[in-house]
């Protein structure tokens, strides 16, 4: 069940730089993106303007107690794809208590290819929180970024904590995972709602039962932190980064606490980490709608709409949407599938979200809605589910929404901690996206059964004394929507804004030649594009 979404990366589509799980997404259960401050972590202080903690920079000088970290060797090894290399990283899994123990992290990287004078290692993130950013090196960024920028730069990437091959957090098998994603997030009634919650609960005591220990050290700041130490290791005095959707996040993170260690960085799909998780999703439930609105003028443009004739408004458009849901709500189709699974409202909601993040796959998008809705065939729908899923052939998830919701549920406190107040918000989120606005909302209520207690709280992050940040933002982005980026151009005290008028979730490699040579020329000279800077 969408848990509210959470970006997510394309894979293995050099052009796309994200579709990112759903930023806000992230069915299962996680919530969009959260605050900071952590197991001891970091500490906050209270903000004179806007009513939320500001985030505080870390002493300069490194604690003794972390030297062993930041000195060790990285023995490099062969990857298994061409180019390059990996390694395993340790860091303390609780910063708090450095001596409890460790967590090993996987490292890659993919040496500088020039002769020119290299300007040492470029960080990269693809976002969730659960995004494998090795996955997303060795599928994209190493062989997809600039040519120019690969020659000059090492480029490195690590699985944050939790995720993927850096000690993975562990929740529901396969069919169990099956049955939570197929769960009806817009109950109708005291029974769904209970069915509802009780997924919610079973997904959180699994998680609980298989990484009870690693779930209260998978922050944010965690991993922030974490990054520090690989800039170390790496022997790098700044780091540069590009981080993307939640990687935006955790890149502001890290410059707040270590501002005098900003090197070239770049945030593209920026959060707020100053909004609360309601706000984050009530915002971001507005952002789809936004989307969806851009795909209902697109569609009504064409004479294969399958939502309604050409000429139809988007309010018709939408309207047919709805009644769509509402038939597979009581009666789902049939997909083909080999485990037998139908095209629930649910799965086909959250097959609709994930077209939104790219106008690219608008065209399948509006093919697998006619052979749903015309020939009772849910395959196509089911395949964009799964694909938001990151579900294989075989039934197989990656942990890409495990680490998600725990990343967002101990980073922020719970949005809703009862149904009763989804019940309340139901209509304001209606307001916010007809289409979407009820199946976000009960998303939202996810974390409240969570195993631990959120550490993090809504925040600003000011990074007082870094280099000069790109924040990257797109108007029609439904993920990461545009304000987003305007606030966190704001808070950040070296940030330059650069704009993408279009839609799509993030900016950078999706097509505009005017947003990559000011993102590359960034960052191969460190000069940052002007002030207002908006591209088309």
């Amino acid at each position: 069940m969408h848990i509210r979404r959470i970006p997510r990366q394309t894979r293995n589509r050099p052009r796309t730089h994200t579709r990112t799980m759903a930023a806000a997404l992230l069915s299962a259960a996680a919530l969009l993106v959260s605050g900071c401050s952590s197991s001891g972590s970091a500490s906050t202080s209270a903000a004179t303007s806007a009513g939320t903690a500001q985030l505080a920079a870390l002493p300069r000088s490194t604690p003794s107690v972390l030297a062993p970290y930041y000195d060790q060797k990285l023995t490099w090894r062969d990857c298994g794809v061409p180019g390059f290399q990996c390694a395993t990283m340790k860091a303390p899994l609780d910063y708090a208590r450095p001596g409890a123990g460790d967590v090993r992290l996987a490292v890659a990287r993919k040496k500088a290819t020039g002769k020119a004078k290299p300007l040492g290692s470029l960080l990269v993130n693809p976002g969730g929180p659960g995004g494998s950013a090795v996955d997303y090196l060795q599928q994209y960024a190493g062989i997809g970024y600039p040519a120019e920028v690969r020659a000059r730069y090492d480029m490195v990437a690590v699985d944050p904590r939790g995720v993927a091959r850096s000690e993975p957090v562990e929740c529901l098998n396969g069919p169990q995972m099956d049955r939570f994603t197929e769960t009806d997030m817009t109950p109708d009634d005291q029974k769904e709602t209970n069915q509802l919650v009780g997924e919610y609960k079973t997904f959180a005591e699994a998680c609980g039962t298989h990484s009870a220990q690693l779930l209260r050290h998978v922050s944010t700041v965690d991993s922030a932190r974490d990054m520090d130490i690989l800039r170390g290791v790496l022997g790098d005095p700044k780091l540069n980064y590009v981080g993307a959707s939640y990687g935006t996040f955790l890149g502001a993170t890290y410059a707040g606490l270590f501002p005098e260690r900003v090197g070239r960085m770049v945030l593209d799909g920026a959060m707020d980490p100053s909004l609360s998780a309601r706000e984050l999703n009530l915002q971001q439930t507005a952002g789809f709608e936004t989307a969806f609105q851009s795909f209902s003028k697109d569609c009504a443009k064409r004479t294969d709409c399958p939502l309604g004739a050409k000429g139809s408004t988007p309010a018709q458009i939408a309207d047919n949407l709805r009644t769509f849901f509402l038939k597979l709500d009581a009666h789902p189709v049939p997909t083909g599938d080999p485990d037998g699974r139908k095209l629930t409202e649910s799965l086909a909601t959250t097959g609709v979200i994930a077209a939104m993040y790219d106008q690219a796959e608008w065209e399948q998008l509006r093919d697998a809605l006619r052979t749903a809705m015309k020939d009772n065939d849910g395959a196509g729908l089911l395949a964009l589910s799964d694909s938001y899923y990151e579900r294989d052939a075989d039934g197989r998830y990656s942990n890409l929404m495990f680490a998600n919701a725990a990343v967002n549920c101990l980073d922020l406190p719970p949005a809703f901690t009862s149904p009763e107040q989804v019940e309340k918000a139901l209509p304001e989120f209606e307001k916010a996206s007809p289409v979407f606005g009820p199946n976000l909302a009960w998303a939202s209520l996810n974390c409240a059964y969570w195993p631990v207690r959120a550490t993090g709280e809504p925040h600003r992050i000011k990074a007082q004394g870094a280099a000069p940040i790109v924040v990257v933002g797109t108007t029609r982005d439904p993920a990461t929507p545009y304000p987003w980026a305007r606030s966190l151009a704001r808070q950040l005290s070296s940030a330059r804004l650069l704009t993408y008028v279009g839609d799509g979730h993030t900016a950078y490699g999706r097509g505009s030649t005017c947003i990559d040579s000011a993102i590359d020329t960034y960052l191969l000279d460190g000069t940052p594009p002007a002030e207002g800077k908006r591209c088309s």
